[in-house]
């Protein structure tokens, strides 16, 4: 068990299995005032696709894997440095990075299980269930929606080991899903900050 102290109230993780509408709804939380990281996956695969770069899944899924640890660790302390006190939203976590690691069978080094107990979150962590509906495929997302199930429930059970605890949000309009998460993000309490910027 992870001491409860360690936990980072003011820091929300919503994650999820890609084309669940986490980017919608955090778009959504940010138009109400409250500010969030957004995810390194996108900012990697497009970064190494301008330069023309192998660290991404479909060449070199090992190094891209440790970048976006990297990357991951660098948006944490700049968070930590800019939003001490204020409640902010991360699209995906440091364990999304755990995660996807455990999809692709890769050896983990100690980095990894340093890194997922050293930079915590609040205890609860929300996460989107996969939607057939809106699931879309882009020159980013290449997953098709079997996927996408397989990549939620390694989240689920990622998160769960590292004894967060996960809420599920419902498949509503993006108004009712902001709602939701602000109601139960509500219980921490909450502190909104108009003029952080993400």
């Amino acid at each position: 068990m992870t001491d409860s102290t360690l936990f980072r109230k003011n820091f929300i993780v919503i994650t999820g299995g890609p084309g669940a509408g986490k980017t919608t709804l955090l778009n959504e939380l940010r138009r109400s005032g409250y500010p969030y990281v957004p995810e390194v996956a996108r900012e990697i695969i497009q970064a190494e696709m301008s330069s023309g770069g192998d660290a991404l899944p479909w060449k070199n899924a090992i190094k891209y894997r440790d970048l976006m640890l990297d990357r991951s660790i660098e948006s944490y302390h700049t968070a930590l440095s800019n939003h001490s006190e204020h409640t902010l939203f991360f699209d995906r976590g440091i364990p999304d990075t755990l995660a996807y690691s455990n999809l692709i069978h890769a050896p983990m080094s100690e980095g990894f299980e340093s890194a997922v107990q050293k930079y915590r979150y609040n205890k609860q962590v929300f996460i989107l269930p996969p939607w057939k509906e809106i699931y879309q495929t882009d020159s980013e997302r290449v997953q098709d929606f079997k996927e996408a199930l397989t990549t939620y429930h390694t989240l689920f059970e990622t998160y769960k080991q590292l004894d967060y605890e996960l809420i599920v949000v419902p498949k509503l309009s993006v108004d009712q899903r902001a709602a939701f998460v602000l109601g139960h993000a509500g219980q921490i309490p909450i502190d909104r900050a108009p003029s952080a910027q993400s």
